[in-house]
């Protein structure tokens, strides 16, 4: 809760993030939570690797919101997707998603989500890299040009909203939780919860 608020005794939930993907993903859990904006700079570092940077930033996503919070437990969380070792941009233009999309068909995207979560009580932070790969079908001019007049995923990376539409162009999904997909791998956080001795099951009954 916030600072000028008195601490209960079970820590409040503070989601470091005002996606609306992300919080439909974590209202799955059933237990009350908070959203939290986290204001931090996502500039790469010098020879830093995608797994390195999504871990970084959800760490320092989680501890830009946990500064503004007192018995919480703060997620942050991180995610690029990646193409034949190389982090995935923005298209911009439509000229820009159809190569996309196009260098995509039959191939594979890994998207690789950095998650983190900070006990303001304590100060420690437990984080952690959780992979997923997205197969994409044989795509046809076609299917790529009616994709992108529907849904206009000009400023996703990747120029694919996996999330909705973008849902059709795939061939199939690998990985242990398809909340990752989206940026919140809800298995994993349910045991960084368990590491601060947080029960979401336990939650349940109170």
């Amino acid at each position: 809760m916030p600072l000028n608020s008195p601490p209960a005794n079970a820590p409040t939930i503070v989601l470091g993030s005002t996606s609306p993907f992300r919080k439909e993903i974590l209202s799955k859990l059933n237990i009350p939570f908070e959203t939290d904006k986290p204001l931090v700079d996502e500039t790469p570092l010098n020879n830093e690797t995608a797994i390195e940077l999504v871990e970084r930033l959800a760490i320092l996503k989680a501890g830009a919101v946990a500064e503004r919070w007192e018995n919480a437990l703060v997620i942050g969380s991180d995610q690029v997707a990646l193409f034949n070792g190389q982090i995935l941009g923005k298209p911009h233009t439509h000229e820009n998603a159809v190569a996309q999309l196009s260098s995509f068909s039959g191939h594979k995207v890994t998207f690789l989500t950095g998650l983190a979560v900070k006990d303001t009580m304590t100060d420690k932070t437990h984080s952690l890299v959780e992979p997923f790969e997205v197969h994409f079908k044989k795509l046809t001019i076609e299917e790529i040009e009616s994709y992108l007049h529907a849904e206009k995923p000009y400023n996703c990376a990747g120029s694919f909203k996996s999330e909705a539409l973008g849902i059709c162009l795939f061939e199939k999904l690998v990985g242990e939780d398809p909340n990752t997909l989206v940026g919140l791998p809800l298995i994993k956080l349910v045991g960084l919860f368990n590491a601060f001795g947080y029960s979401v099951l336990e939650q349940q009954s109170l």
